[in-house]
């Protein structure tokens, strides 16, 4: 058996590069995500130029007006402007998005890879415990964080993210039972690689595909649970232009004032098709089979 065996493939060489953007780019749906969070990403970054009015300031028109030229998506009931909080709502939700996907991402591939890899009672424990926290609805698991840590933007977001880690954890598990059964593994193995240099160099890289997938579909769940949050008075809390919370204040005026709850309802739902549509497209590019066709 020679050395060469023992280097773990990589992920992506440059003709699977090519092979995985010719892939993406076909795809219609990916493309119309990708615009969507480009517009997202481009609006919470020129917020302050985007915006007309401070997103906290009250009185800058009539209480409750209706869209106009003057106020784009109209007034809510404190006569804040809500285009301007929904343009600096955009940066919360990015932020919530990313934290909690970042918290629940790295938490759940550090229990997922330790546990295949390791195998015996360190498996046994640590997966029947993401088994044990299965048992319970994400929603149910964030509102018990979100009672213990506080009401707040910043415990919800680690609410959520806690509340995904056994889904992360056991797409890791898995895959690094697939990875430690392949030749170029069992090569490293028997030369004499550190277990350091087999999960870092050989198992990670390797396992990251089918995670990035479930990472850009999480971020789109991780916004709709805090904005659930939030409307329930669990996470942002007044006068933040976080999106749940701007549903929360005007679902009392949703007859009389109907564009207060439409205009964020809209953007959350633009915000979670955008993911979705392109968690589909990276889904697909990373299939070898459709690569290969």
């Amino acid at each position: 058996m020679t050395n060469d065996t023992s280097v773990a493939p990589l992920p992506l060489k440059a003709k699977q590069l090519s092979q995985f953007l010719r892939v993406l780019l076909r795809n219609p749906g990916s493309m119309v995500g990708a615009i969507i969070l480009l517009v997202l990403v481009v609006v919470a970054i020129f917020a302050p130029i985007i915006a007309p009015f401070d997103p906290l300031e009250m009185g800058v028109g009539k209480n409750l007006q209706p869209p106009s030229v003057e106020h784009l998506f109209g007034t809510d009931d404190f006569g804040r402007d809500l285009f301007s909080r929904i343009v600096y709502g955009s940066r919360l939700t990015l932020t919530i998005g990313l934290i909690a996907v970042g918290i629940s991402m790295t938490a759940g591939i550090a229990i997922g890879a330790i546990a295949g890899y390791m195998g015996g009672w360190v498996e046994a424990i640590l997966m029947r415990a993401m088994d044990v926290l299965f048992s319970f609805t994400e929603t149910l698991i964030a509102l018990a964080a979100v009672a213990v840590l506080g009401p707040s933007l910043i415990n919800a977001t680690i609410a959520v993210g806690i509340s995904s880690i056994p889904f992360y954890a056991r797409i890791a598990y898995g895959a690094v039972l697939v990875e430690k059964n392949k030749e170029y593994f069992k090569a490293a193995q028997a030369l004499g690689a550190q277990h350091g240099r087999l999960i870092l160099r050989h198992l990670l890289p390797n396992i990251l595909s089918p995670i990035i997938v479930v990472a850009t579909v999480g971020v789109s769940i991780a916004v709709l649970s805090a904005s659930a949050l939030s409307f329930l008075g669990l996470g942002a809390q007044p006068p933040s232009p976080e999106w749940g919370a701007i549903l929360a204040a005007g679902r009392d005026y949703f007859k009389r004032a109907p564009w207060v709850t439409a205009f964020p309802g809209l953007a959350i739902a633009f915000t979670v098709l955008g993911f979705n549509l392109l968690g589909d497209g990276l889904r697909e590019a990373l299939d070898p089979q459709q690569r290969q066709s």
